[in-house]
């Protein structure tokens, strides 16, 4: 009776462990796909919050007023031997250069050898000189404003 009574107990413990194996598949395929669901969500959490930061650091940073000043600058560029020419045709000294643009004369003899270039905040300057004419240059370096003939 007892090889009975065994196998008897074998077999319930077989179909209970059985029944248990049903049972907590379905609870960790559910956690599993819970975990996935979190970890996405985290994902979309810190890539927003990324967004934020970045927004918040353009709105607080001044001089981002208008895109439009700053692609103008983009496409600012400075040419050593278009520089020169425009010296010339001015028919201005590197000093006088110089001043008219807020630099030094030596400033304006680097540039012109190629040993410098100039900062991205003086070329508006340079394109601002670019426009003027002779009359103009004199007047702004004497200090008046230009006579309209």
């Amino acid at each position: 009776m007892t090889t009975f009574a065994n196998q008897l107990k074998a077999e319930i413990a077989r179909i209970a462990k059985k029944a248990g194996k049903a049972e907590t598949a379905a609870l960790k395929k559910s956690s599993s796909n819970y975990r996935s669901e979190i970890a996405e969500l985290k994902r979309r959490i810190a890539a927003l919050e990324s967004s934020i930061s970045k927004l918040a650091k353009q709105a607080g940073k001044p001089g981002r007023a208008s895109s439009a000043s700053n692609e103008e600058k983009d496409k600012l560029r400075f040419r050593q031997d278009g520089f020169i020419t425009l010296r010339k045709k001015l028919n201005l000294s590197a000093n006088e250069m110089g001043q008219l643009l807020g630099v030094s004369g030596q400033s304006i003899y680097k540039w012109e050898q190629g040993k410098a270039k100039p900062r991205a905040s003086q070329l508006p300057a340079i394109a601002a000189a670019r426009k003027m004419g002779k009359k103009e240059v004199t007047a702004k370096l004497a200090g008046t404003s230009p006579v309209a003939d």
